[in-house]
């Protein structure tokens, strides 16, 4: 055909909030005891088939009712995750050649069967494997998983069509070819819409991917991966391994074809894998692309004209949705007295101990379980430390249960020491720390706490004093990728806010948006000479 195609303009996903006597409600809550009374076998897809792992066994549960298995995965060996490799190479030739709009409509296609049939799949497989409430899963798994795929696909296009300009007689192009060899993602539980976006930005670009979902992700990820095939998704562009992944770290990071490694996970994790490519470089073919989000001690600074209303719904929903598990939660807050001590305090101890953690299946509750064992026990040491520690004071919370799921208690602490662990350490649970500065002292406590901890990920500042939120935006322009003016540092939107930070919370490459896109192409430059010179000498030779 020839057509210069436009792909359909995109549009953020509108979103469902399940209230009492919707239809949207009664039909995930169908889903929901349908999925929960099916055990799955969450086998790997290589080359576009099911695979059962030879590796250990692996029971996915539901959090909040760990003694209810949702399914079984295996542990992938080293043969697993080669063949894995082979099956992204041998499928690299014809994928890369396919057509933009081919390839771009089979991803429209999936978004359109995400935001109609598969939309209480995804949303109840998310609720009950990764213990999130219907709000948050369809914001996640549904909304932002959707609005990548149709962003992202735009980008593209917005990427392909931007080309050089040409002077008379020639015609410069830019071939926006993919990576030299394959792209390896390792995704996440916290967001099913992270765990799709990683692998299938490459493959929209045009490269073809290993893929290891995390275990305690991998039932909604069993459906995602469904869903690319149903969406026409050819055998070999995104091979889907499961387990730990210790044999992708063997195996894939060390093939001399390595192009590219998209993550999101722990520093150490991160760090780990950085130093593995570090390690491998002289045997690889191309320098391979590291992109990477790790995680933040995310913050909410405010000035004394901030709205204490304003503030107190803003900390409670930042530090304790999804259980306190976003990368971008609340966990570090600095207060002024004069609000603190004349009401704040009681307004957010108010809202924290109305909140009801509990099975995600009951609608009343705002949040579930911590996502599993290794979770749960850190949390709980934290608590055992807080006893003794004289520097900081449990205002509220502080308890937990395991003995139906891996609950933990929405938890304040009042720290009197800025430099407390509290404040530098990621702890990845519904826990908030809470230092009460004197009035007078507002700019010293910007200034140490946009250096205090070693990320750069999310933030926020309340002020109404336009004077303060100039000085102290500036103060903290480094502090944060993603900062918030009266508003809570969660919920970034794709093409909106797109999210990702820098210093130890990763390589800044925004995802939601064409920057990171643009890391998955290698462009090469094409000059065409339409009338080539017939005489080697220069006029000035004359």
């Amino acid at each position: 055909m020839d057509a210069l195609f436009a792909v359909p303009t995109p549009k953020n996903e509108p979103v469902y909030d399940y209230a009492p006597g919707t239809p949207e409600r009664e039909s995930l809550q169908k889903k929901l005891d349908e999925l929960a009374g099916t055990q799955l076998d969450l086998d790997m897809n290589i080359a576009g088939q099911w695979r059962r792992g030879s590796g250990a066994e692996l029971k996915v549960v539901q959090p909040h009712r760990h003694a209810h298995v949702l399914g079984l995965a295996h542990e992938s060996t080293d043969s697993e995750v080669a063949d894995a490799v082979a099956a992204a190479k041998a499928a690299r030739a014809e994928w890369t050649r396919t057509d933009f709009a081919d390839r771009a409509a089979i991803f429209l296609r999936a978004a359109e069967l995400l935001s109609g049939p598969y939309r209480d799949v995804i949303n109840g497989a998310t609720m009950l494997g990764q213990s999130k409430t219907a709000a948050q899963a369809e914001i996640d798994s549904a909304c932002e998983l959707i609005d990548f795929l149709r962003f992202n696909v735009a980008f593209a296009e917005e990427i392909y069509r931007k080309q050089p300009q040409s002077s008379k007689g020639m015609w410069n192009r830019t071939d926006h070819r993919p990576l030299d060899g394959f792209v390896t993602a390792i995704t996440p539980f916290n967001f099913t819409a992270i765990a799709g976006n990683l692998p299938t930005a490459p493959a929209i670009m045009g490269n073809t991917v290993v893929w290891k979902p995390s275990p305690t992700q991998q039932f909604a990820a069993h459906f995602f991966m469904r869903i690319l095939l149903e969406a026409g998704l050819p055998p070999g562009v995104i091979n889907m391994v499961t387990g730990y992944g210790e044999s992708v770290s063997n195996v894939a990071l060390n093939d001399p074809d390595l192009a590219g490694l998209h993550f999101t996970g722990s520093v150490r994790t991160f760090k780990n894998l950085w130093r593995s490519v570090g390690e491998n470089i002289d045997g690889y073919h191309a320098y391979p692309r590291i992109i990477g989000e790790t995680g933040g001690k995310d913050f909410i600074v405010a000035h004394p004209s901030a709205d204490p209303q304003h503030l107190a719904v803003a900390m409670v929903r930042g530090s304790y949705e999804y259980q306190g598990q976003k990368c971008s939660a609340v966990s570090r807050t600095y207060v002024p007295a004069s609000l603190w001590n004349k009401g704040l305090r009681d307004i957010v101890v108010g809202m924290t101990e109305g909140i009801t953690y509990g099975d995600v299946r009951d609608f009343s509750n705002f949040g579930g379980a911590v996502i599993d064992d290794r979770a749960y026990a850190k949390h709980t040491a934290l608590f055992d430390r807080l006893r003794n520690d004289d520097k900081a004071r449990v205002v509220t919370g502080g308890g937990a249960d395991d003995s139906e799921g891996y609950f933990v208690e929405p938890t304040l602490v009042e720290v009197s020491d800025p430099n407390h662990e509290m404040f530098t350490q990621e702890y990845f649970g519904p826990i908030n720390a809470v230092y009460v500065y004197d009035d007078d002292e507002f700019e010293s406590v910007v200034k140490q706490a946009a250096h205090v901890a070693p990320f750069a990920l999310t933030g926020a500042l309340f002020a109404t004093d336009r004077k303060a939120i100039a000085w102290a935006s500036e103060e903290l322009r480094f502090s944060a990728g993603n900062y918030y003016i009266n508003d809570k540092p969660t919920g970034a939107v794709v093409n909106q806010q797109p999210f990702g930070g820098s210093s130890g919370s990763g390589t800044n490459d925004k995802a939601g948006s064409w920057q990171n896109m643009v890391r998955w192409v290698s462009p090469r430059s094409i000059k065409e000479n339409f009338v080539p010179p017939t005489d080697y000498r220069y006029p000035h030779q004359g």
